[in-house]
């Protein structure tokens, strides 16, 4: 359950409350704890400059960086070293995935509130400070949702969605962004590619699943906080705009290999069990739809490697259930997982 101190003012409304929306008119901050940014680099080089100094721009103290290299041989160590001193470097011996070097970086750091950034993103210059402003007037939100725009300003995610299914997908992807616009319904958290965590709540639940590697780590998280009553907060004002697949790439073997896998392991993980019986036929029925489509674009090996490698993890994720916290209600379970997916060609696409 959310830990509340004395020096948070917490308002407690309804139960299954969910998303809880932030206008951008609390009041004017009196407290500035420290905030940690890790950002995770694999050979992603040619986007450090911009993505580091919109960092160092932003217009909240204090702040806290961490820079983990998975051992890239580009020389990013060297030159965020050279252009970005006061930037604390963690360089791992190995490529350690998303997950792993996020953690890394998380072991490491000394925030109140903990943001996860892709390398391949830029920081609005408020972001941060919109950020802690919704986080810190409620001690039941864990975890803040960015608006994730691409560099021509259409919407990348304004939260992650989930269905029966594991089919996990950016809500309102390639919308335009507008004032007018109202997000596309209930969401389970943020896309860890630009994200703000308090640090008590993942002290309560435990970090990223490492044998995930990339992808789905973050809907992991997300479901396993919502699933311990941890809310979210979705923060449109709190901006970053990200290239997307800057470093894996866009359907690439990689990103169809992990999230693929990982789209069979999280619901075995995660679901409550009358939940995650009852939606067998529609993780199976999508298991057996994609593998077509997949062997159509020419990566048939890919998904079935995938596939037949995460069928193999299910006992392990099995064994990892125990560890997930359950304390909602099964309505609550129900509005944060949809009965049906809604991906769309350029609306909605897996996460």
């Amino acid at each position: 359950m959310p830990e509340y101190s004395e020096s948070e003012t917490v308002t407690l409304t309804r139960q299954d409350q969910g998303e809880i929306p932030y206008s951008g008119n609390s009041e004017k901050m009196t407290d500035h704890p420290l905030v940690t940014v890790v950002v995770v680099n694999y050979n992603g080089r040619h986007f450090l400059r911009e993505c580091l100094a919109s960092i160092t721009d932003q217009t909240y103290a204090p702040l806290e960086v961490i820079f983990v290299d998975n051992a890239s041989s580009d020389g990013s160590v060297e030159y965020v070293r050279a252009l970005f001193p006061g930037i604390h470097i963690l360089q791992n011996n190995e490529n350690r995935g998303f997950s792993g070097g996020v953690n890394s970086g998380i072991r490491e750091s000394n925030g109140r509130y903990i943001i996860t950034l892709n390398n391949d993103t830029r920081m609005d210059s408020h972001c941060i400070r919109h950020l802690v402003h919704a986080m810190s007037g409620d001690a039941r939100i864990g975890m803040g949702v960015i608006k994730m725009l691409f560099p021509d300003g259409t919407i990348n995610s304004t939260g992650i969605c989930i269905s029966r299914s594991g089919a996990a997908w950016d809500r309102d992807m390639f919308k335009r962004d507008s004032p007018d616009n109202s997000p596309g319904g209930e969401i389970v958290g943020p896309c860890a590619g630009a994200a703000m965590y308090r640090r008590s709540m993942l002290d309560a639940i435990g970090l990223f699943d490492e044998e995930f590697f990339l992808f789905m780590e973050d809907v992991d998280l997300a479901l396993r906080a919502r699933l311990a009553g941890w809310e979210c907060a979705y923060v449109p004002q709190a901006v970053v705009y990200h290239h997307h697949g800057g470093t894996a790439g866009f359907m690439s073997d990689l990103t169809v290999y992990y999230g693929n896998r990982n789209i069979l392991w999280y619901p075995v993980k995660d679901f409550p069990a009358g939940y995650l019986v009852t939606s067998i036929p529609w993780i199976m029925g999508r298991t057996i739809a994609v593998i077509p489509y997949y062997a159509l674009r020419g990566q048939g090996r890919v998904i079935l490697k995938s596939k037949i490698d995460g069928l193999k993890g299910i006992p392990d994720m099995i064994r990892k259930r125990r560890t997930v916290k359950r304390i909602i209600t099964p309505g609550i379970v129900k509005k944060i997982i949809r009965t049906w997916s809604s991906v769309q060609r350029r609306s909605d696409v897996d996460h």
